[in-house]
């Protein structure tokens, strides 16, 4: 019999390296020839060679792929045709295996039950694709491995949705290898793993097999799990920072800082390829009376196709450099992958976005930016094809580079992302949402360079915001929150913030700006959030609050700005309108915005047709400003169409008229249109009602601002709502920033006076409408 404490020392002195030390892949080669000619004596010995009828041993897994790392289990498969010896056998096999602490996964089976089992089991179904010969008759294992292929050829695409969730539920526990801190170089996301499942789909014909770019990826992670096992002397996966320095420096890496990157890269590679061979061999459903699965419109430009987002037949890449964005945000928002043929289209024919990006790549950037979890794969997706390069050269620097600190879960370009989802969900806590986003993708892209990251970030980001689009005084914005987004936690945790000299420190370092304090409470929550578990904590936050509060309270009535005042053409088609008894309407575009003027005398409704018209003919409004001037009111409404071309003029002139004399039936329309198109919209956070008392004169009126998630006819329905409360709307101004809207209304009692009762009416009927 064998001994199983001869083939641990023996494993030793390979790992130590007596005779010269063996580079990972030697060390593995090594490791395979070790364990086989240990087996093939001990079956020998146990009488594998000699029975009657035919019994073989064979291996799987890793020694079957001949790829077996240090300290792996052994996966072994006693194959025999009915041999009543055959426990006898295994027994003698097995136990000095048991006895030398070395991992065993045996079974023993005859060549039927084997294929019954995997016929059953995916794991067993792919581990025979690897069987490989170890000792006995070798007949017989050659055998059962070509009925395994055999079999898996026949039933691999009718397994295919099986397989596939549990590659899913693996990587929700095992995280990913790309972006990670400590990635888990087997099971992980991108890892060994999923490799197996790319060769497992090559054997079965449904993929063409790996390429160079794959296999040196995989190689990598090979060579990296075994440095890491042979630093441990265990069985580890997962790689943590300080074994990282010795890996790195084992496999000329120079740093761990260079192995996480291409660690990343690699993790990447294999990640991408299994997402795409796991889309194109999953069988989609079957369309309804065998008819192609339906085009949903999702954007211009853009729909759903079976369970991909892909270009309309009518799109034209070459000629939309917005069309990018819009593809990737309505995939963030739905939670549906970008076809691979639309990516490959998009990177060959999509044209440059010069600098200032136009006004609708812009909003679709801000939208893909609030979409929530669905950022993470759609940045990723373009990430990987070069096309969030093309909008952000800036990433370069910061693309799978690790942190430098332990507390982080994540690279941090992966970090960036991670925040971006985190203040998606905080974007009716601010009045600039879409600065927030903007803010939250770009508060470290000043890290990897030698410099201090805040200061330098601060000037990448007033660069990439003016090339964004974003006014002179947006980008000065965002730059400040860059280069303070670590004030308001240092202050909070270091300071005492009961003391009147650290709030004036604070308020005088934001130059007093209580738009530019709310980003920044928000910012700090969303970037500790995506730091990694922990961070974020009760206590964190309280102190953080009250930091926050005092500031607030100390830059009281500075946060606010109402309207502007009405300008000449407005209050010229005021008086038309008042002369006139009955609604007025001018309308200009420009390419596909659209500015609507709407004048009513001072006893017509004018908020409510108007977005309802507006909602009706799928015009999006971007901002509104409604104002009073001489017995009269003016609405300016900017607007673009989210699917086609503009309305016809005519029509909108005519929809307005009815709904301002109330003879257009918009609820109805507006709910039906909401049932056709509705759907698919990210979660969002919650919708928040803010009050100003002192923004305006009288005891009678108050300004409110709701901050809720954009939806179809969502104004109209908040018009309506302040309708039925009795609420006379003195002015307003609407501002629609990506998927979040900021709505600020001048309200009146009707009769009486404003009061808490009052109050609690209006706000439950905002938040019921943005619900």
């Amino acid at each position: 019999m064998a001994d199983g404490g001869e083939l641990v020392k023996a494993t030793e002195r390979l790992l130590e390296g007596r005779h010269g030390r063996l580079g990972a892949a030697a060390l593995r080669a090594a490791c395979v020839d070790l364990y086989e000619f240990w087996l093939g004596k001990g079956a020998s010995a146990a009488g594998v060679d000699t029975a009657e009828p035919g019994v073989a041993l064979a291996a799987v897994g890793g020694l079957g792929r001949s790829e077996l790392v240090p300290f792996s289990d052994l996966d072994l498969l006693l194959l025999h045709n009915g041999n009543s010896r055959v426990g006898e056998i295994a027994d003698a096999i097995w136990y000095p295996l048991w006895d030398a602490k070395i991992g065993l996964d045996h079974s023993v089976r005859t060549p039927g039950e084997a294929l019954k089992v995997a016929s059953e089991d995916l794991r067993t179904a792919m581990g025979l694709l690897d069987i490989r010969h170890i000792s006995g008759d070798a007949e017989i294992t050659a055998r059962l491995a070509a009925a395994a292929r055999d079999q898996w050829r026949r039933t691999a695409r009718k397994r295919m949705d099986d397989l596939s969730d549990a590659v899913r539920q693996r990587w929700a526990r095992s995280g990913e290898i790309a972006q990670s801190a400590e990635p888990d170089l087997k099971h992980g996301r991108g890892g060994l793993r999923d490799f197996a499942v790319l060769e497992a789909l090559a054997a079965a014909q449904l993929t063409a097999r790996p390429g160079e770019e794959l296999l040196a990826a995989k190689s990598l992670l090979l060579d990296v799990r075994t440095e890491l096992r042979r630093e441990l002397r265990r069985e580890r996966d997962i790689l943590s920072a300080p074994e990282a320095e010795t890996v790195a420096g084992e496999l000329g890496f120079g740093d761990r800082f260079t192995l996480a990157r291409k660690l990343s890269g690699a993790g990447r590679t294999i990640a991408y390829a299994v997402d795409v061979a796991l889309r194109s061999t999953v069988e989609p459903p079957k369309a309804r009376f065998g008819r192609r699965p339906v085009r949903t419109p999702l954007d211009e430009g853009v729909v759903l196709h079976g369970n991909e987002v892909a270009l309309a037949r009518d799109a034209l890449p070459a000629k939309d450099p917005a069309l990018l964005l819009r593809v990737a945000a309505a995939s963030a928002r739905i939670r549906k992958p970008i076809a691979h043929g639309t990516l490959r289209a998009l990177a060959d024919t999509a044209p440059e976005l010069r600098a200032p990006w136009p006004a609708d790549a812009l909003k679709a950037l801000v939208e893909l930016l609030g979409a929530g979890e669905g950022l993470v794969d759609a940045v990723e997706a373009l990430d990987r094809t070069g096309l969030w390069a093309r909008l952000f050269p800036e990433w370069g620097a910061v693309r799978d580079l690790p942190p430098r600190s332990p507390v982080h879960s994540w690279t941090v370009d992966r970090h960036l992302v991670r925040a971006a989802v985190e203040a998606s969900k905080l974007t009716t806590t601010v009045s600039r949402p879409d600065l927030l986003l903007i803010g939250a993708l770009l508060h470290d892209i000043g890290k990897g360079r030698d410099a201090d990251h805040s200061e330098l970030g601060a000037k990448i980001s007033a660069q990439v915001a003016a090339r964004l689009g974003l006014s002179t005084a947006d980008s000065a914005l965002v730059s400040a929150m860059v280069r303070h987004h670590l004030l308001l936690p240092h202050t909070a945790t270091r300071r005492d913030i009961s003391d009147p000299a650290t709030i004036q420190r604070v308020t005088k370092t934001l130059d007093e700006n209580l738009v530019l304090l709310e980003l920044l409470h928000a910012l700090t929550t969303a970037d500790s959030l995506a730091t990694g578990p922990g961070v974020w904590t009760d206590w964190k936050a309280r102190l953080l609050a009250e930091l926050v509060s005092g500031c607030e309270e100390a830059l009281h009535g500075k946060g606010f700005v109402p309207p502007e005042p009405m300008g000449a053409e407005q209050r010229e088609l005021v008086a038309e309108a008042v002369a006139s008894g009955r609604g007025e309407v001018r309308i200009t575009a420009a390419g596909k915005v659209v500015t609507v003027v709407l004048a009513v005398p001072a006893r017509a409704e004018l908020l409510a047709p108007a977005a309802g018209v507006l909602a009706l003919n799928s015009l999006e409004v971007h901002a509104a400003v409604l104002r009073g001037h001489d017995g009269g009111r003016a609405g300016v409404f900017t607007a673009s169409p989210k699917f086609g071309s503009l309305p016809d003029v005519t029509l909108l002139r005519e929809q307005f008229a009815r709904a301002v004399a109330g003879t257009l039936p918009l609820t109805q329309r507006l709910a039906a249109k909401e049932r056709d198109y509705g759907g698919g919209e990210a979660q969002s956070a919650g919708a928040k009602v803010i009050w100003f008392d002192d923004e305006t004169s009288g005891r009678d009126t108050v300004v409110v601002e709701l901050r809720a998630a954009n939806r179809i006819g969502l104004l109209y329905r908040v018009a309506g709502a302040l309708r039925r409360c009795e609420a006379e709307v003195r002015w307003a101004k609407v501002a629609t920033l990506g998927g979040a809207v900021v709505d600020s209304f001048a309200v009146a009692p009707r009769s009486g006076w404003v009061d808490q009762a009052w109050r609690s009416k209006v706000e439950a009927a905002l938040l019921a409408a943005a619900s």
